[in-house]
């Protein structure tokens, strides 16, 4: 599976989280990589959801947002969500842009949440960069 998230926002969440380290190339890779695959496998909940409802379009209650954010308040582009929304999905559903929107909000807090941690084992490896095998050490322990 290609991934479909550009790599620079999820950057941006890691350094955002990631203080004065240094975010390597393949840390941002690994995240957005994992991020799309958390992002699938929730559409594909959605996507039950909508269709027990005997709808064809994905909500964002299907994501279980009872509040959309802004989309100015978001990092992540919401074009590239429309995409992971789709991977594991039947081409019949369609998905609404609070859906979008709502998935892109979930996304990016569980990339913080992530990034967080991250950063947390770069340090305490003694590393001044955040690395592919902090985001892997992470999913390891904690997934």
């Amino acid at each position: 599976m290609s991934v479909e998230l550009p790599f620079a926002p999820v950057d941006d969440i890691i350094r955002r989280r990631a203080g004065d380290l240094r975010v390597s190339s393949g840390a941002a890779e690994e995240l957005a990589r994992r991020v799309q695959e958390h992002g699938a496998t929730l559409a594909v909940d959605a996507a039950e959801r909508a269709a027990a409802d005997g709808r064809k379009t994905l909500m964002a209650e299907d994501f279980d947002v009872q509040q959309v954010v802004s989309r100015r308040d978001l990092e992540l582009p919401i074009a590239p969500i429309d995409r992971i929304a789709r991977l594991k999905i039947d081409d019949r559903f369609r998905v609404s842009m609070d859906a979008r929107i709502a998935l892109a909000d979930i996304l990016e807090d569980y990339a913080d949440n992530v990034a967080s941690a991250a950063a947390t084992l770069a340090r305490h490896a003694d590393r001044r960069t955040v690395q592919a095998e902090d985001i892997e050490t992470y999913f390891a322990l904690f997934e």
